[in-house]
């Protein structure tokens, strides 16, 4: 993991920030794209930095014509 002085973020506000659909957060989650690295009561909270790494990767490689489920290898070949 990376340092301590990460910032965290809400899948809400995840959604706001990178303007794509709320629905797509809990589905990028679902399928293992991002970890929740913690909770407070029903809020999911994400590492900012590691969302949006990923993020950019992610629609890179769909603008690519990558497939989700092999994006998910390729990002967790990258770790």
């Amino acid at each position: 993991m990376k340092g301590t002085n990460s910032k965290f973020i809400s899948a809400k506000e995840i959604s706001f920030k990178f303007k794509i659909p709320y629905p797509t957060v809990n589905h990028y989650t679902n399928l293992g794209f991002f970890s929740v690295i913690k909770r407070k009561g029903n809020i999911r909270l994400y590492r900012e930095e590691e969302v949006k790494s990923r993020l950019d990767k992610i629609f890179r490689w769909k603008d690519e014509g990558y497939p989700l489920r092999l994006i998910l290898k390729m990002l967790k070949n990258a770790r």
